[in-house]
């Protein structure tokens, strides 16, 4: 498969697999980043038209200039200067950009191997698609990371998350350096094809320190059968590594194959945007009418209601009861699922019910001792309750688990170094933020306020409240869990003092 990376400086863009490395560090440059910046970086030296970037970045969406000018802002400061002192991106006057800098051939984008886990460690690359219809991608995606989310559940597993799998969906790379970046000793690859009511999988079990393939075999059923094969993969997994079978709790499985679907393609979009957040929410409420006892589609459901309110400027009331609902409607339809659990948790804590959230979170562990996104989450609960280590050591936790994470750990990660008072810490973190992430300018314009770097703040501030227009400092700490009045204050002085309004 052809290499679609491309360097500059010191810089590797994956544009297939949405990634961005910096001296072989992911940058947190996010899908429309990617996207902006592939479109850019795919001629250089040549001008790049606004209409053009705004299709690259927002396929079908029709979005007001404004959002590409941001964009623009946001790449700049996450690539910093040029080696010339200059900028990688250059405006063209009321026509578009142009990218200035030279494009060399990457040497392959290679990051130090990390130390392996005392336990059978392993990650699911993303399984080929090998049907005709591409339409058939989100199932064979659905797949995987249906079989992620099965083996992590497995204590004595180490499972690499979703999100650091699928860095390498659609790349061809020797298992070994695969291996080596992810800190896992083993890899499961496979294909799937889905047609005419049947679907084939293929799935080899490979120890990529020697190259050695543990197990392999190929399954050819009704398409009805699909969660009894995924389940007989991991049983199979299971027993390679470990030498004995480990029983785990049922999961609720979907009845309805349609809402399957949609549930899969809707959880890709619930940290994107307000607009994706709308779609998510149509196919999630489509899944639960074609299949009211389908638990995970409830779960990412109450996730998309709790965004709307607390990141996308939605009204408090009702997406706030209503995500409540939904999560323990979640996990009463599904009491052995971690998601479930975590989801809420996560809500629980929002509503100051804190005893509650920590017997959620525990829960969600002891289910699902892998789950990245549960140790990213409680490292928020515990900062905000100012169990700052704490946090610390869960967000470094969550990181190891996903190597290549979403881009809200870095926010968690940024904002627990800012309790702490690590401010340039911080603000390297929070520099690497997605860039149409804006939320998390708040605590970088903090950072440097707290560092005496006032202009700076002020620049963060300008720039975060093009996109929060409406915020205010009081009405996010009504909204926030906090539950340590020092932290609170701390997070408001910070806040002040870089100019964000009170």
């Amino acid at each position: 498969m052809q290499d679609t990376r491309i360097a500059f400086g010191p810089f590797v863009l994956d544009p297939g697999a949405e990634t961005l490395l910096r001296n072989d560090v992911p940058v947190a440059a996010g899908s429309r980043g990617v996207k902006l910046l592939a479109a850019l970086v795919g001629r250089p030296g040549q001008i790049v038209g606004k209409a053009e970037l705004m299709d690259a970045a927002w396929p079908g969406l029709n979005v007001e200039e404004g959002n590409l000018t941001v964009q623009i802002a946001q790449l700049r400061k996450l690539l910093g200067p040029a080696p010339d002192g200059g900028e990688w991106i250059a405006t063209i006057p009321r026509v578009g950009y142009r990218f200035t800098g030279t494009i060399e051939q990457p040497g392959g984008a290679k990051r130090e191997p990390l130390a392996l886990p005392s336990k059978p460690s392993i990650a699911v690359l993303p399984f080929v698609n090998l049907s005709n219809d591409p339409e058939q991608e989100s199932f064979a995606d659905g797949m995987t990371e249906d079989l992620i989310t099965d083996l992590s559940r497995t204590s004595d597993l180490f499972v690499i998350a979703r999100n650091s799998a699928f860095a390498y969906k659609g790349k061809s790379m020797d298992v070994r350096e695969i291996a080596e970046v992810l800190g896992v000793r083993y890899l499961l690859e496979g294909s799937a094809r889905r047609a005419a009511g049947r679907v084939r999988i293929n799935a080899q079990l490979v120890d990529a320190m020697n190259g050695e393939h543990l197990w392999a075999e190929r399954f050819d059923r009704g398409l009805e059968d699909i969660f009894a094969v995924q389940d007989e993969v991991t049983a199979k997994i299971v027993e390679a590594l470990l030498g004995r079978l480990r029983v785990t709790p049922p999961r609720n499985r979907p009845r309805s194959l349609e809402a399957y679907d949609l549930c899969v393609r809707a959880r890709r979009l619930m940290d994107d945007s307000p607009q994706t957040g709308r779609e998510a929410h149509l196919m999630l409420t489509r899944a639960i009418s074609l299949d009211p006892g389908y638990a995970e589609a409830y779960r990412w459901l109450a996730m998309n209601h709790w965004m709307g309110w607390v990141h996308w400027g939605q009204p408090m009331e009702p997406n706030r009861s209503l995500a409540l609902e939904l999560a323990r409607k979640a996990v009463e339809i599904d009491p052995n699922d971690a998601g479930c659990h975590w989801v809420l948790a996560n809500l629980l804590a929002y509503e100051r019910k804190f005893a509650e959230a920590d017997a959620e979170f525990a829960t969600a562990i002891e289910l699902d001792p892998n789950e990245a996104d549960t140790w990213a989450t409680l490292s928020d609960i515990a900062c905000l309750g100012g169990r700052v280590e704490e946090g610390l050591e869960h967000i470094r936790k969550a990181f190891r688990l996903n190597p290549f994470p979403p881009s809200w750990y870095y926010l968690v990660l940024g904002a627990t170094q800012y309790a702490a008072r690590d401010y340039e810490a911080a603000v390297a973190t929070l520099k690497r933020e997605e860039t149409y992430r804006t939320s998390s300018r708040r605590f970088l314009a903090a950072s440097l306020a707290q560092l005496g770097r006032l202009d700076e703040a002020r620049t963060e501030v300008e720039l975060f409240l093009i996109a929060n227009p409406h915020f205010s400092t009081q009405y996010w700490v009504d909204t926030e869990p906090f539950g340590d009045d020092a932290i609170r204050d701390h997070a408001i002085e910070g806040f002040l003092k870089a100019g964000l309004p009170a």
